[in-house]
């Protein structure tokens, strides 16, 4: 059974940092990890998401966030260092990691239970 433990929310002031991170367990087959931010009546939107060690950024996050994925621990943990953060950063970040099943089926992905980011002054 794949579970995910989100840990690294809180509140800050513009410009501020925090750094989420997320540790997959119960899998060795992780294709990819990502974070995905959402705010109240809209939907999740992608932010970062690290497959095969090459990351992607919204245009949002790119020159501001940086996810990578742990050397140790089998690759298992992502991390979501965010920096000069804004107001509008302030939502839910949820992780989603992919997890390969088979070559008929693919991949399939889970999600965490999000972390609160709240950017105010």
């Amino acid at each position: 059974q794949v579970h995910l433990v989100e840990s690294g929310g809180g509140s800050v002031q513009p410009g501020g940092s925090l750094r989420l991170s997320c540790t997959a367990s119960g899998t060795n087959f992780i294709t990819f990890m990502a974070w995905h931010h959402q705010v109240p009546g809209k939907e999740r939107q992608l932010v970062a998401r690290i497959r095969n060690n090459t990351p992607y950024y919204s245009d949002s996050a790119r020159g501001r966030f940086t996810i990578s994925r742990d050397n140790d621990n089998a690759k298992r943990t992502a991390y979501l260092q965010m920096d000069n953060l804004k107001f509008n950063d302030t939502g839910v970040y949820y992780c989603v990691v992919g997890i390969f099943i088979s070559n008929f089926e693919g991949e399939k992905d889970y999600w965490g239970q999000g972390t609160q980011v709240t950017v105010s002054s």
